[in-house]
């Protein structure tokens, strides 16, 4: 089944920062933002074993725990098992979010896309999400910000391995739709090249945002067109640095985009836009983006991304960003633009 066709909505939650992302989360307040998510409307919550060291999944499993499992979907992710053993998180070499998850748990993370270790992580995840299905199985960080020069043997072990389970699972009912869950557009071109097997849509992290979106929109976005699937943006915040945060990319914000934020941010409150707004409404645009799932450690930011979704933005805001070089001259804009 097609992603576009499962989602039931435009915003969704991404569950990253309930694994403890770049801070300590008391329980209750973890709990308490994916429950002001689904009193918001919210049915569709994306999670990964690799979030917290699997503590995303519980927490998400504690919260949701009771609600009619019909009236959700979920999505999680494959390529990581988590196990029983402890190691030490500062060790841990995680690519460019090595810092990301140092408050998660801290059991050993392992690295793993063959087909016993995608139905382990697949039955690892229902037990602690406290649920009997998962609707969508993502290929989690086969790329380069992941494994280096060594990602394209990544992506081959997973195409023997993950790929062609995932497409058995989902031909058998057991899920419903499979993709990549990525931060690089380069896997997703190299998986619509191939003959085999066939994914249903992908979940784009951090790659069509208001920051950065050009390689996204002339590479990949034409070949996910092309095979009529779809994409959920995820990290439409950039990390955060679009909104006013430190972090790009899960580090530090360079100058260059910090400028370019500064820029962008004095051309919206010109014309009274919020950050978030801009963010969102770029991102749901292109006709490709089937949903956004920005991330949410506080329950107070789940009214802030509803009001981002739903705000008013003058044609001639988009227009400007146009002019000033600060959106691409072919990046569809939203419909007042």
């Amino acid at each position: 089944m097609a992603l576009k066709d499962i989602l039931p909505g435009k915003l969704g939650f991404g569950a990253a920062p309930l694994g403890n992302m770049f801070r300590d989360i008391p329980e209750k307040e973890a709990i308490a933002t994916v429950n002001a998510a689904w009193d918001d409307g919210i049915r569709y919550f994306d999670n990964a074993p690799f979030y917290g060291a699997g503590l995303a999944e519980i927490r998400m499993g504690a919260a949701l725990a009771g609600r009619p499992r019909p009236d959700y979907v979920i999505s999680t992710k494959v390529g990581r098992l988590i196990l029983d053993e402890i190691e030490d998180v500062s060790a841990r070499d995680l690519g460019e979010k090595s810092d990301v998850f140092k408050y998660g748990r801290p059991n050993r993370i392992v690295n793993d896309y063959s087909k016993d270790a995608t139905l382990r992580s697949i039955e690892d995840s229902l037990r602690r999400l406290g649920t009997d299905h998962i609707d969508v199985a993502f290929v989690h960080d086969v790329a380069q910000d992941f494994y280096g020069d060594e990602w394209l043997t990544v992506f081959e072990s997973a195409r023997k391995g993950a790929f062609k389970t995932l497409d058995q699972l989902r031909d058998e009912g057991v899920i419903k739709a499979w993709g990549l869950g990525v931060n690089r557009v380069e896997p997703i071109e190299l998986l619509l090249a191939l003959e085999g097997p066939r994914p249903d849509g992908f979940l784009l992290a951090g790659r069509y945002t208001l920051l950065d979106h050009a390689r996204a929109l002339e590479r990949v976005m034409p070949m996910v067109a092309e095979h009529e699937l779809a994409i959920i943006v995820g990290g439409p915040y950039s990390s955060g640095a679009l909104v006013g945060g430190p972090n790009f990319e899960y580090a530090p914000a360079p100058r260059e985009i910090l400028e370019k934020v500064a820029r962008i941010k004095a051309i919206a409150d010109r014309y009274c836009v919020s950050m978030k707004g801009a963010g969102l409404q770029f991102a749901l645009a292109n006709p490709v983006v089937a949903a956004v799932i920005p991330g949410a450690s506080r329950p107070g930011r789940i009214a802030e991304d509803r009001a981002a979704l739903e705000e008013a933005i003058p044609a001639d805001f988009w227009r400007e960003l146009r002019s000033a070089g600060l959106v691409n001259p072919v990046a569809p804009l939203p419909a007042s633009g």
